[in-house]
């Protein structure tokens, strides 16, 4: 892979580290946020910018998150560079690096919103001072949107959408955060890299189970206890998998496999749409990230019951974190789940549900910037499109563009995807710089 290091790189990394030291922690209790943090690092990017902010306006929305317009030599089909600001708390468990402290050791940057999603902010500004810096002028407008509540799947975003909307502002390409540059053997078969770009994202939605029965004490529990069938209904859920669904993305990215494939596979690859379903069982055996490409996922990520060892509690509940695959529906997910569990006793309330995203074409001029900028800078490197498995604010933009895409520009090996919203968040600094290569190029195009 190619490899390239800026002369003003030292500078860049000490900016960033910057920035990761500020703790901008969202919560989804607002009132749990110390907003305080997330306005000192609003103030502290005017001066680590100086050229970006000369040849920008700024303002706000929803109090906190960031529209910047760079004007172009023209006004029309603008581009609009995202990323999110606010990190996830960082846990219980100890971390080797405090979590905090953006500590640099061995070529590697450690710290939480390394990866999710500071490095890609930070990446774009460095992009953008560096262009500003030399004098240059977009060819057409850009605005950069830089989010305080996506970790809580806030509504910021979306009002970003409404003041571009009302003025009539149309991107010709959103690019948000997602795929990344992945090591080979991501899909069996496949030896070279993939830069896999989201064309499309999954649904999202919290379902609460809940089950409200008399307690009481627990030397006297009755045959069937709120927990247990609690218990039994996730139990069902789980033993009733989603079916499988072949959607235009997924075909997209096996169909771009195909070239990077041999033997059989390349046969099958190659005829994806018309073996869809052969193709769908395959992805649904691989490995959690193929499933999770053509299956609705539900995991349940919050249980509660009683306060005490010897009581029965009166109400036992479980929160299950659900995505909703693209070709699905909110309404379709909640009908399976129904079926799964089969207990009128089992309340399902849906909460903050949002459909799956329209799907972005793996082809035409906007498409080709984003590839073109990764090939330029990472040559060996296979552009696929890809169906993003989590939720970004990306998707609101779908509103006013049909040439959505997510991909941040790193190498992050499987090793490194773990520690997304876990402890032990870190990237390569090599990766990094490369990063800000890529989002030149794109700015530059």
């Amino acid at each position: 892979m190619a490899m390239h290091e800026a002369p003003d790189s030292t500078a860049a990394i000490e900016r960033f580290r910057t920035l990761l030291r500020i703790p901008t922690v969202s919560r989804l209790d607002a009132h749990e946020t110390d907003w305080s943090v997330f306005d000192r690092f609003a103030e502290a990017l005017p001066r680590l910018y100086p050229a970006v902010h000369s040849v920008t306006t700024r303002e706000f929305v929803a109090e906190r998150s960031m529209l910047y317009r760079w004007a172009g030599a023209s006004a029309e089909n603008p581009t609009v560079l995202m990323a999110h600001y606010d990190v996830v708390p960082v846990g219980d468990e100890p971390w080797e690096h405090p979590p905090f402290d953006a500590v640099l050791e061995g070529g590697v940057l450690h710290g939480r919103g390394t990866i999710d999603d500071k490095g890609a902010l930070v990446a774009i500004l460095e992009a953008a001072e560096r262009l500003a810096a030399s004098g240059f002028t977009p060819a057409n407008d850009v605005y950069f949107s830089f989010g305080h509540d996506e970790e809580v799947a806030g509504t910021a975003a979306g009002m970003v959408v409404d003041v571009l909307k009302s003025r009539g502002i149309r991107p010709s390409l959103v690019l948000d955060e997602g795929g990344a540059i992945v090591e080979p053997g991501l899909v069996a078969g496949v030896e070279v890299p993939l830069a896999v770009i989201g064309v499309t994202e999954k649904g999202i939605m919290s379902v609460t189970l809940t089950v409200d029965q008399p307690g009481g004490h627990a030397s006297t529990p009755p045959l069937l206890t709120s927990t247990a069938r609690l218990a039994r209904a996730i139990v069902r859920l789980t033993r009733s998998p989603f079916p499988i669904t072949m959607n235009d993305a997924v075909i997209a990215f096996v169909e771009s496999l195909a070239g990077h494939s041999s033997g059989a596979r390349r046969t099958l690859f190659s005829n994806a749409r018309r073996l869809s379903p052969i193709v769908g069982r395959l992805f649904s055996r691989i490995g959690d990230e193929t499933r999770a490409m053509v299956r609705t996922t539900a995991a349940v990520t919050e249980l509660h019951g009683s306060d005490g060892a010897n009581v029965l509690p009166e109400r036992a509940s479980a929160t299950v974190n659900v995505r909703i695959a693209v070709g699905s529906s909110v309404s379709r997910t909640v009908r399976h789940m129904r079926k799964a569990i089969r207990d009128e006793h089992v309340a399902i309330e849906v909460i903050r549900p949002s459909e799956p995203s329209p799907v972005s074409p793996s082809s035409g001029p906007a498409w080709q910037r984003i590839a073109d900028a990764i090939t330029a800078v990472y040559p060996d490197v296979a552009p696929t499109p890809y169906t993003m498995l989590a939720a970004s604010d990306a998707r609101h933009f779908t509103r006013i563009s049909e040439c959505v895409y997510r991909f941040t520009p790193f190498e992050l090996h499987a090793e490194q995807r773990a520690t997304l919203h876990a402890r032990g968040e870190h990237i390569v600094v090599a990766s990094w710089l490369r990063g800000i290569d890529i989002y030149e190029r794109i700015l530059r195009s």
